[in-house]
């Protein structure tokens, strides 16, 4: 058995790469933007990836080369179930209703006159998304019909840019105040306001749909729950200071007496249905209390879960012990192929 690695620092591959020098697995680090990829990779019965939402190159071929090389009989990370929604908001909302998941009501457009017709009867506010977008990026609490009838037109004219100077530069500075970044990282940041990301000139902007989730209020927190194969483990994410969102606080409570293990529990079984390798679920509670889900994701941050106390197995049995979820990804994919 041989495993492909594409390399990118501070991703998975760091740790799927010391867990193949550890136990003495045969791998290889390959070019996933090479032109030859899929002949480097046919000395290869696996291949792993950690594509990312914020790459344009990524995004513009990952899903579709994971899918090929599934397909050429290889075993692969993340598989088709496990990414095709990744940074899909719109796909996200179509799998969780066919599948009958408990979730946050969300609505799409593709008519500007039937947004507007729709405006004249729903109430605010409302929370407005682009498709894409992660960590809290291109999500606004939208307080009126005013201000919802201006993003309206907006989506079905000039479009939205899926990358917000505005909203960067502050996301920036809320992580250098809250001393999660440093100042020289805040300063390159301040560039970005007048140089334009490669990222933003390579993608269009997004237009022809408009995206809005009800607003439940009195949510203080939102849990995030991962799960991999029949492993979970969770945190407790607070929402910003004088805001609505959690992703992307850095606010974080690991303790177990912290997660409602009914996520825990929806998590698994709503994951039977989408049978993803490994998913993150980030739930939120309506005005009784029930667990919705907002939004699902593959990716997640690599060293914020270093200081969850433990994980429970489908039974909902809770094991206190230290883990390291990038290897049980790798530990699946191993064992599937064996």
């Amino acid at each position: 058995m041989k495993i492909g690695i594409h390399h990118t620092p501070g991703s998975f591959s760091e740790r799927w790469i010391s867990y193949c020098q550890k136990k003495h697995i045969e791998y290889k680090i390959v070019n996933a933007y090479d032109k030859n990829i899929i002949n480097l990779l046919n000395d290869c019965d696996i291949f792993i990836w950690n594509h990312l939402q914020n790459k344009y190159k990524d995004v513009l071929f990952a899903k579709q080369l994971l899918f090929s090389l599934s397909i050429a009989g290889k075993r692969v990370f993340p598989d088709f179930n496990t990414c095709w929604h990744y940074d899909d908001k719109i796909g996200q909302k179509y799998l969780l209703e066919a599948i009958n998941a408990p979730m946050v009501p969300s609505y799409i457009f593709y008519d500007k006159v039937e947004a507007l017709n729709w405006l004249k009867k729903t109430n605010f506010p409302k929370v407005w998304k682009l498709s894409r977008g992660a960590g809290s990026a291109n999500v606004r609490l939208v307080k009126n019909k005013y201000i919802a009838k201006q993003l309206i037109k907006k989506a079905f004219s000039s479009g939205f840019s899926q990358y917000n100077r505005w909203a960067a530069i502050k996301e920036r500075y809320y992580l250098f105040y809250k001393n999660k970044r440093g100042i020289f990282w805040l300063i390159k940041g301040l560039a970005y306001f007048f140089i334009v990301t490669e990222f933003a000139k390579m993608h269009p902007k997004e237009k022809g749909y408009i995206y809005f989730q009800e607003f439940i209020p009195n949510n203080l927190f939102d849990i995030r729950v991962i799960v991999i194969g029949n492993k979970a483990f969770a945190l407790k994410r607070l929402v910003r200071k004088n805001d609505f969102r959690a992703s992307g606080s850095g606010n974080i409570k690991y303790n177990r007496n912290e997660i409602d293990e009914r996520c825990i529990k929806i998590a698994f079984e709503v994951n039977k249905n989408i049978q993803a390798q490994c998913i993150a679920y980030d739930f939120i509670f309506d005005s009784i209390g029930n667990p919705l889900i907002l939004e699902i994701s593959y990716g997640f941050s690599v060293q914020a879960y270093d200081k969850c106390e433990g994980y429970w197995d489908s039974n909902l049995k809770w094991h206190d012990v230290s883990f390291n979820p990038q290897e049980w990804i790798l530990e699946n994919l191993i064992t599937e192929n064996s």
